[in-house]
């Protein structure tokens, strides 16, 4: 993960050129501050991350800037990007009308779309609402349905990460409560607090290769007013076959949220959709297996037209 960040311009006039850029885009009566930054040269690429409420730079992918213009969404209530005045409003449908206006600013008539985690729910809404400006879709770690069904085997699968590593590892006893403490009603250094004490679950073999994911894991940066949104759970099984668009559903064959299970589903519900599992990995198969993710990403642009330099 060590790598440079795009350097901050934020008040470049052309779009698409490196570094950060900031819109005053129109929310419900109000305006609000959405930041994007962009790096890497070739066919756009715009990736949104997960969350609700982690900070944007976990998803910084080298080895798709190397052929793509990569621009990662800094969405609304992280980072330096501007707050909602009603926090129960940072809903799936509010990210994915936020992502619309920069799309639209980037000037493309079509992008690529990137969606992990929380950020493919933002993808799929996105993709039901505005297929003409997509060339192609990747689900990454994510699935169509947050139900409680789905919330109950993240919980199931976290308890068997405890059982396994517990005793080598006394302090992921506590895990399985953090996982389902509500961050909500902390302030931002709380939620930081549980995403870090967490994320050796998100990762295959952490304590394995703790020298290389240990300075990522104190880097990570959770905000807590994004999960203060409201609405019914995330489900648009019955809408998906509406996706046409090619699409890569990608899944860590060990993520224990959002793992090959909900991938297949995905995959069950478009009709122009190819499953890639990444094997040994988690939730962030960018970090971990960075060449694989890369080849699997790249491979897939390139059968569907992108050029591979």
């Amino acid at each position: 993960m060590k790598h440079p960040h795009p350097h901050p311009h934020p008040h470049q006039s052309a779009p698409l050129s490196p570094g950060t850029h900031a819109l005053t885009v129109p929310h419900g009566t109000a305006r609000v501050v959405q930041r994007y930054h962009v790096a890497g040269s070739g066919p756009v690429c715009v990736a949104h991350s997960g969350g609700p409420g982690i900070g944007w730079e976990y998803l910084r992918t080298p080895e798709l800037e190397k052929r793509l213009t990569m621009v990662y969404v800094e969405p609304v209530g992280t980072g330096r990007s501007g707050r909602l005045p009603d926090a129960g409003d940072y809903t799936v449908a509010t990210y994915a009308n936020l992502l619309h206006h920069v799309v639209d600013h980037l000037g493309q008539p079509r992008v690529h779309l990137l969606g992990h985690s929380h950020g493919g729910f933002v993808a799929q809404r996105y993709a039901l609402d505005h297929p003409d400006r997509l060339a192609s879709l990747v689900l990454y770690d994510t699935s169509p349905v947050a139900d409680g069904a789905f919330w109950s085997a993240a919980v199931a699968a976290m308890e068997r990460f405890v059982a396994r590593n517990v005793e080598a590892h006394p302090e992921v006893a506590g895990y399985t409560a953090a996982l389902t403490t509500p961050l909500g009603p902390l302030d931002d250094d709380g939620a930081t607090t549980v995403l870090r004490q967490i994320m050796p679950a998100y990762v295959f073999n952490y304590w394995g290769r703790e020298g290389e994911f240990g300075p990522a894991r104190r880097t990570l940066r959770m905000y807590a007013a994004p999960n203060r949104g409201e609405g019914a759970p995330f489900d648009v099984r019955a809408e998906l076959s509406r996706v046409t668009v090619p699409t890569l559903v990608l899944a860590g064959e060990d993520d224990f949220i959002c793992g090959p299970r909900w991938a297949r589903l995905l995959v069950e519900s478009m009709p122009a959709a190819a499953l890639s599992v990444l094997k040994d990995t988690g939730h962030l198969g960018h970090v971990e297996r960075p060449a694989l993710f890369g080849a699997a990403v790249l491979g897939f642009l390139q059968e569907h037209g992108v050029p591979s330099s």
